[in-house]
Parts: structure tokens; C-alpha cells; sequence
């Protein structure tokens, strides 16, 4: 699974390094979105606002070819058939094998899948008993060895308020959500959890991110071997387990025990 992650760069900066149009609006540029404007986050946990890349067509322009957008999302998928957020389920992950039998991401499966970028992600080992025998768990921070950013695959949704007669629109604004595909850990990966978020390499974001056409099955099995062998893992400070903690102090190594 995929819970926690980091990410240590901006919409503007995501945008320049992969030729994408940014369309997360400034901090206090006036105007209205139903998602805070998300940014550098080194304790991304669900619900919290995350920068997602997706290729949709220009509405002015339909016909024009699809483009990659920068776009910021509630971290837990809301469907667009929801009565309203919240109220259900935190589906901020999505197992990747069965996903488009769920009606929760059926739709989104086929036509809503994006990218979520981050520099790697959190996960949590059984440890030994402490002093009082209470079981604990110690933290570990999987990136790529090489210093890379990593694209994870995921499923996106929007979801309108309706009106008192059921009719969307309104003052409102359309609320963006997304879920993470996880898989099941490769390699090395097993040895710190089972499941792992899809990794989603880059010479497979046209088929992953064509808004036009469904994403072939084989983008949906877990990644190489070569692939999780090029991940570093490495165990980091117990205090990334609260949400609150928030810094770069959460990615360093703790010293082998």
C-alpha cells in the first residue's frame, strides 16, 4: 500500500521539467478551487491536496491533440456519484488487479488515469517489543537510487455538488480527486511490505495517460524486477509517523542499528 509519501518540488518547477501546462492556480491569485494549492511535502498524507499529471484536450480546442496538465487533487478519490465527500470510504489507494471491477474506479479506469509524481514513499516494518512489550513499527523511505522523481500510476475522478433539485453546478466548485494504484512489492521491496504503489516508468505514460483510449492490461501488472532493484531502501526517523512532522530531517537515514 501506499499511505505516506514526499515530494520535494512545485507545480511551476513539475511543469518546466515535463513540458506541461501548469494548471494549479498561485496561492492567493484569487481564484476559486475546491483544492488548496499543493507544494513541496515531505509528509503527504490522504485527504491532503497532491499535484497529479494528466494529458486532456484544451476545451477551447477538442480537436487539438491532448497535452499533459499539471493538476491538484484531494488525495482520496471521491466518485462522481458520491452524494457527498467525505462520507465514505478513504479510497486513496486502489488495488491495480482489480480496480476496474470496483464501481468506485470503473469509470475512472477507462478514462481518468494520471500520474502522481513524488520522490518516494513510506512504509512501515514490524519492529521489535518496546520496554512495555507493546509491538512497534519502524519506518522506511523507498526512492530511486539514482535521485530520479518517481510517477506513480493513478485514478482521478470529479466529483459536483448538486443543488436542492439534484442538478450539478452551482457556487460551488468541481472537487478533483485521485487514488494510487498499488501492486503487488517486488524484489526487494517484499521485505518491507507486500503491496507497493505502480510505478509508472516513462516510456509508458502515452498509453497510461491517453484520455481517447483505454490503458492496455499489461500497464497494470507489477513493475520489473529491475525497476524495484533500482529503489533504495532505508530506514528513517520514527518521526515521520506523525502527520505534523514535516521536513527534509524525515529523509535522513538512521544509522544502522
Amino acid at each position: 500500500m501506499c499511505g505516506r509519501y514526499a515530494v520535494t518540488t512545485d507545480p511551476a518547477k513539475l511543469a518546466a521539467e515535463i513540458d506541461a501546462v501548469n494548471e494549479v492556480p498561485d496561492v492567493g491569485d484569487g481564484t476559486e478551487s475546491a483544492t488548496p494549492s499543493p507544494g513541496v511535502n515531505y509528509n503527504v498524507a490522504p485527504t491532503t491536496s497532491v499535484m497529479t499529471v494528466v494529458k486532456r484536450h484544451d476545451h477551447e480546442c477538442p480537436d487539438d491533440d491532448p497535452r499533459l496538465r499539471i493538476r491538484a487533487m484531494r488525495w482520496g478519490l471521491v466518485p462522481s456519484w458520491s452524494k457527498e465527500p467525505g462520507k465514505g470510504p478513504l479510497l486513496f489507494n486502489a488495488r491495480a488487479e482489480t480496480a476496474a471491477q470496483k464501481s468506485s474506479f470503473r469509470s475512472s479506469v477507462k478514462s481518468y488515469r494520471c500520474l502522481v509524481p513524488m520522490d518516494g514513499w513510506y512504509e512501515w516494518k514490524k519492529g521489535p517489543p518496546d520496554v512495555k512489550g507493546k509491538p512497534t513499527k519502524i519506518p522506511f523511505f523507498m526512492s530511486p537510487r539514482d535521485g530520479t522523481r518517481l510517477f506513480m500510476a493513478g485514478l482521478w475522478s470529479v466529483w459536483h455538488a448538486k443543488d436542492d433539485s439534484g442538478k450539478e453546478g452551482g457556487a460551488v466548485p468541481p472537487l478533483l480527486s485521485c487514488s494510487i494504484l498499488t501492486t503487488d512489492a517486488v524484489g526487494k521491496l517484499t521485505e518491507v511490505h507486500d503491496r507497493m504503489p505502480l510505478i509508472m516508468p516513462f516510456d509508458h505514460w502515452d498509453r497510461w495517460l491517453d484520455p481517447d483510449h483505454l490503458a492496455p492490461s499489461a500497464l497494470f501488472r507489477a513493475p520489473t524486477e529491475e525497476i524495484a532493484d533500482a529503489i533504495d531502501i532505508r530506514e528513517v526517523s520514527p518521526l515521520v509517523n506523525r502527520v505534523a512532522n514535516n521536513g527534509p530531517e524525515l529523509l535522513a537515514e538512521v544509522p544502522n542499528r
